[in-house]
């Protein structure tokens, strides 16, 4: 299934999305795809539909209740772009690298990215394959990490690169206010094998920028759930990012950053595609 939420009138609502992409429906006294998740209950959407035309899709989980959690450097071939960018010689991490993004509104399918642009001359884009935890993990094993996952959606990691540089770490340079497009939906984990090599990426203005395979990953999907999870727990509607692969605008010579006007879609291969416009 593909899970929504929309704003119908003044009511925010959630739904399951038509296979023609075109309907919605409804899940009848749910507002809360994050609550829904949570509570295990099961799924009933109503047999009417509602056209997508005469509702706002919003971001799937507007309002995370944690930061979402982030792999840094988790691609190989973003690695070694990194090492072109950075002048080292190899940026492959023998572990892990996680960091926070601080979200406090995800930004919608279709609506736009702040640009910041008083305080930002280097704006960026990461597509990246997004989990979201189905319900409490605590030690886990990687065996059975991915019993845990509820369903993966589409993340672009918008980055502010002289702020990361300046603070010398990643979480104000990409935690500013619209920094988040999170959609346009998630898929249930039973629709999407993260264990295949679906196609990750992205499109500036039409441009191909970024182009890979999720298989990619240095660590994956359960490597990271599992570990995490180990003196952590995990609650039902925590979303990871999963990292982004190489095809940034850093990693051009010279940089191509985003500018107002811009548009930027990312694309994983069986979920979807995620598209906003930079003002």
């Amino acid at each position: 299934m593909k899970l929504v939420t929309y704003r119908l009138e003044d009511a925010v609502c959630v739904g399951v999305m038509d296979e023609t992409l075109s309907a919605i429906h409804p899940i009848p006294g749910c507002g809360d795809l994050a609550a829904l998740i949570a509570s295990g209950a099961p799924i009933e959407p109503a047999e009417e539909t509602i056209s997508v035309f005469d509702v706002e899709l919003l971001s799937p989980i507007p309002h995370p209740a944690q930061d979402v959690i982030c792999l840094g450097i988790n691609y190989y071939d973003h690695a070694a772009e990194s090492d072109a960018v950075t002048g080292k010689s190899d940026n492959v991490p023998k572990n892990p690298i996680y960091f926070a993004k601080r979200v406090g509104e995800a930004v919608a399918p279709g609506a736009s990215i702040d640009s910041h642009s008083d305080i930002v001359a280097d704006l960026d884009y990461e597509a990246e394959l997004a989990v979201v935890i189905g319900k409490s993990a605590y030690n886990v094993s990687r065996e059975d990490a991915l019993d845990y996952v509820f369903g993966y959606t589409i993340l672009n990691d918008v980055s502010a690169r002289t702020i990361q540089s300046k603070h010398q770490q990643w979480y104000r340079g990409k935690s500013l206010d619209g920094f988040t497009p999170i959609g346009p939906w998630i898929v249930t984990k039973d629709e999407f094998d993260v264990t295949k090599p679906m196609k990750i990426q992205s499109y500036v203005n039409g441009e191909l920028r970024q182009n890979s395979t999720i298989d990619m990953l240095i660590f994956d999907t359960a490597y990271c759930i599992s570990e995490l999870s180990h003196g952590m727990t995990l609650q039902p509607g925590t979303i990871i990012s999963m990292g982004t692969p190489a095809g940034v605008g850093m990693g051009f010579d010279p940089p191509k950053w985003l500018l107002p006007g811009d548009t930027v879609k990312c694309v994983v291969e069986g979920i979807g595609e995620l598209e906003n416009i930079v003002v």
